[in-house]
């Protein structure tokens, strides 16, 4: 029996994966123009005027392509002189019925003006970004962003709670420099990139750590802003057990009769696969965590990865947490103690 309750499976790429990909592929060319109006128009172009947009706190949520542009890209654009988007993977995959893309890489420029209240450091720095959408009739109508605020302030040494022992810094690629998937997938190694990822993410909380066979030997999780990355499976567990025994009933809390927690979006595409969920893991918060007191508060947290795998084994992760927004159920608001 596998540690965690029964949930639906990964989906795979589709022909129409393909399609939508590079239709995305396209509107992301608009970045490297690095001209506002462009990509505004760019925006326009994919974005509809309904687009239902799940973003990081502090926006949280906002609408369409005005919403996205107003209020995700424009603040980085004024604030970032010379903004650049620098996508290190690009995927996509069809998960119960809808069909997603999704990217992640950098944001990056030089930080002349204030973001986000976030002072700036008149240097060159790096926004991680995560973004999922979900694609109907060549348009996104439904999305999910993720930026790695806490990176940021890690990097500025403006993070007001405890350091996570883990490495903190710009996160690279994948060794295999083949992330952007635009062609199509073989249908069979996409299924078994998803069943062996869906396979070990089914024994996350085990009592025997049940989930280290899936991974290489040489494995790398490259971790969200404080929490960490690491690199070996050895020192992935030393994080990754304290941290579900953190919260308690670590999970979706399926068992505990809680609904709406988990993947909205989840796929193999080829060596590589996707999972987010808005939330994707509840659990009480029993034990101190990033050196804030234990509260018993149940905590709902928006989560999601990318990996990649080979010959058999995960041997790559990328994973984002809104860790601003854990934070703030958590009682502390991570931009306004910064901003006093």
């Amino acid at each position: 029996m596998t540690a965690r309750a029964p949930r639906p499976p990964m989906g795979i790429a589709t022909d129409k994966t393909v399609e939508n990909k590079n239709i995305y592929a396209k509107y992301l060319q608009a970045f490297e123009t690095g001209e506002i109006n462009t990509i505004e128009n760019a925006v326009n172009d994919i974005f509809s005027t309904k687009t239902q947009i799940d973003a990081f706190h502090p926006v949280n949520i906002t609408t369409g392509a005005k919403g996205y542009f107003s209020d995700i890209l424009s603040p980085m654009i004024h604030s970032f002189e010379g903004f650049q988007r620098r996508d290190n993977i690009l995927i996509g995959g069809e998960y119960q019925g809808g069909e997603w893309v999704t990217s992640t890489g950098y944001f990056l420029g030089h930080f002349d003006k204030p973001w986000l209240g976030i002072p700036p450091s008149k240097r060159l720095e790096h926004i991680r970004y995560g973004e999922f959408h979900r694609m109907q009739d060549g348009e996104i109508i439904q999305s999910q962003i993720f930026l790695g605020i806490a990176e940021l302030l890690i990097e500025l040494e403006l993070w007001p709670l405890s350091s996570s022992g883990g490495y903190e810094g710009v996160m690279p690629g994948p060794a295999t420099h083949d992330g952007i998937v635009l062609s199509h997938s073989v249908p069979s190694q996409s299924r078994a990139t998803a069943d062996l990822v869906e396979a070990m993410l089914m024994e996350l909380t085990s009592v025997d750590c049940a989930w280290r066979p899936y991974w290489d030997d040489n494995m790398i999780w490259y971790g969200p802003g404080g929490f960490g990355s690491y690199f070996t499976k050895d020192a992935f567990e030393a994080f990754q057990v304290p941290f579900e025994q953190t919260f308690e009933g670590w999970g979706d809390g399926t068992r505990e009769g809680i609904t709406g927690v988990g993947s909205q979006c989840k796929a193999g595409d080829g060596d590589y696969a996707f999972l987010s969920g808005w939330p994707q893991i509840t659990g009480i918060h029993i034990k101190p965590f990033m050196g804030i007191n234990t509260t018993n508060k149940r905590i709902y947290m928006r989560d999601c990865d990318w990996w990649r795998c080979k010959d058999g084994k995960i041997i790559e992760n990328w994973c984002m947490v809104d860790t601003l927004h854990l934070a703030h159920q958590l009682g502390r608001d991570i931009l306004y103690e910064i901003s006093k």
